[in-house]
């Protein structure tokens, strides 16, 4: 189960403390065991930060403590610090990543199932980048319509391989598989069953998807429909 540590500490030497973090980064390169740092400001009281640090354990915490870099910078940091900072150590308990899993419900439940989905989703001016499409995509009812394409092709799912998180974007590795029931891009239906992978790379706005990039083998794609048969 992942671990939180929490660093309390008050200062008026805030820039000094976000360069002493980056020291101690550099100086624990590959014997670190901390997975995520975070250091945020009190909006109210700009000399209270608050450092979030994360490992895999409890364990692992413990020996990240025990390294001596991470002792001296310690020390160095409560020499800035107005009084000593105070820890709080927490077991994670629930971790949601909103933003993957409203990623994950776009590809497996609106675009195979309900396209009316796409409205809690996408922003109404969302701008897809397809390369198979010239000009971009704007807009989610010109987004519906791009599935609607797909749709009166294909009986398709899409399944979530892999999801990475970070700020505003979420990359998804997918899997798509389908059987060709209509026409597409000029090919009457051959009933023939097709799969590709991809990735879309996704930015978020406000909770709602605003920005999609794509990447997927569209022409392997009509391979396996038989369209590049001689």
């Amino acid at each position: 189960m992942t671990f939180v540590q929490m660093i309390d500490c008050k200062t008026e030497r805030v820039d000094e403390l976000n360069q002493l973090l980056d020291t101690w980064v550099e100086q624990t390169k590959g014997r670190r065991t901390a997975t995520h740092s975070l250091l945020a400001q009190d909006r109210s009281d700009g000399t209270h930060v608050v450092e979030i640090v994360e490992f895999p354990s409890y364990e692992d915490a413990m020996r990240n403590s025990n390294l001596p870099e991470t002792d001296r910078i310690f020390q160095e940091m409560v020499a800035l610090c107005d009084r000593m900072p105070t820890f709080t150590d927490l077991e994670v308990i629930r971790d949601e990543q909103l933003h993957k899993g409203l990623c994950a419900r776009f590809f497996t439940e609106a675009l195979p199932g309900d396209p009316g989905l796409l409205d809690g989703l996408l922003t109404r001016d969302y701008h897809d980048h397809n390369p198979a499409n010239s000009p971009d995509v704007i807009g989610v009812d010109a987004f519906r319509r791009e599935v609607a394409m797909w749709r009166d092709a294909f009986d398709f799912t899409f399944t979530v391989e892999d999801q990475v998180a970070e700020a505003d974007r979420v990359c998804t590795r997918w899997t798509w598989e389908g059987t060709h029931t209509g026409e597409f891009l000029g090919l009457a239906p051959t009933g023939r069953q097709a799969s590709m992978t991809g990735t879309t790379v996704h930015r978020l706005h406000e909770g709602l998807i605003c920005e999609g990039w794509w990447q997927y083998d569209r022409l392997g794609l009509m391979g396996q429909l038989g369209a590049l048969e001689m």
